[in-house]
C-alpha cells in the first residue's frame, strides 16, 4: 500500500499518474493534508481580536475543501490504475510530519510525493515538503517532478 500527498497542484497530479504507472492495481490513499487556522496564525503572527472570526468555520471550511482535494486526487489515481481510496487529515507539527505519521498509522509500503522545483531562495524561504518527508522518512520515499518542472530541469542540463 501507498500513501500519495496531494495538494491539487500539477506536481501532485504528476506524483499521481507517476504512481500508477509505477505500481499499478496497488492499494493507494491520496492524502490532503488541512491546516488549522490557529496554526496559521501562528506562523504568520497575525492576531485576532477575540470574537472577529470563528476558527471552527474556517477549520470546517479548510477541512472540506481537503476532503474535495482528497476525493479529487483519489479519482485520479483510480483512472491512473491504481485502487485509491482518500483521507484527510489536520496538519500536526508540520506537514510533512502529517503525512510521515499517516503512513506510519497506515502502514504504507512507501509514500508517494510531487516536488514543487524550487530553487535558491524560494527553497530555503518556503521550505520543501518533500525534502522534510525524505530527510525523515522510515519507508521509502518517491518524489515526482510535474513535466513542466521535469521539462526545465533537463533544459539547464549540460
Amino acid at each position: 500500500m501507498i500513501v500519495i500527498a496531494y495538494d491539487g497542484s500539477l506536481d501532485a497530479g504528476a506524483a499521481i499518474d507517476q504512481a500508477g504507472k509505477l505500481f499499478p492495481g496497488a492499494q493507494a490513499t491520496v492524502l490532503a493534508v488541512w491546516v488549522p487556522f490557529i496554526e496559521t496564525m501562528a506562523r504568520t503572527g497575525i492576531g485576532l481580536a477575540p470574537g472577529t472570526v470563528s476558527f471552527e468555520e474556517i477549520d470546517a471550511a479548510s477541512a472540506q475543501a481537503a476532503s474535495e482535494r482528497a476525493a479529487e486526487g483519489a479519482e485520479r489515481a483510480r483512472a491512473a490504475g491504481l485502487d485509491a481510496e482518500p483521507r484527510t487529515c489536520s496538519q500536526r507539527l508540520t506537514i510533512a510530519g502529517s503525512i510521515l505519521s499517516e503512513a506510519r498509522e497506515l502502514g504504507a509500503d512507501a509514500i508517494v510525493v510531487g516536488t514543487r522545483g524550487l530553487t535558491g531562495i524560494k527553497s530555503l524561504l518556503l521550505g520543501s515538503v518533500s525534502h522534510a518527508v525524505i530527510q525523515h522518512a522510515d519507508r521509502p520515499v518517491i518524489v515526482v517532478p510535474s513535466s513542466e518542472t521535469a521539462a526545465a530541469r533537463a533544459a539547464r542540463e549540460p
